[in-house]
């Protein structure tokens, strides 16, 4: 093989061409981004849901309500397929702790 037909490999991005290489540097940024948003959220929510069944106790109520938890798994199947309902159970027990 001549050094002319030999492409060095990025080794972060695994590209053998340099545009796509800063193509994928950018895409993965933004992912980067996105994915701190998530942790946000799901830190968030997880406060948000602790402070409810808090509420919900310390007014004699249950420390969880099963139809509610049914009404999310269902709403992130529907959206995200069969790992929604895997995605849910994930997001419920970070906000109740497991049951």
């Amino acid at each position: 093989m001549s050094a002319e037909t030999t492409t060095k490999m990025d080794q972060n991005t695994g590209a053998a061409e340099p545009l796509a290489a800063e193509e994928i540097r950018a895409i993965r940024e933004r992912i980067d981004e996105i994915d701190q948003q998530i942790i946000d959220l799901w830190q968030e929510r997880a406060r948000l849901s602790q402070t409810v069944g808090k509420t919900r106790m310390a007014s004699g109520g249950t420390r969880l309500v099963l139809s509610r938890e049914r009404e999310i798994v269902e709403r992130f199947r529907e959206a995200l397929g069969p790992d929604g309902a895997q995605v849910a159970l994930m997001i419920l027990r970070a906000g109740r702790g497991p049951l």
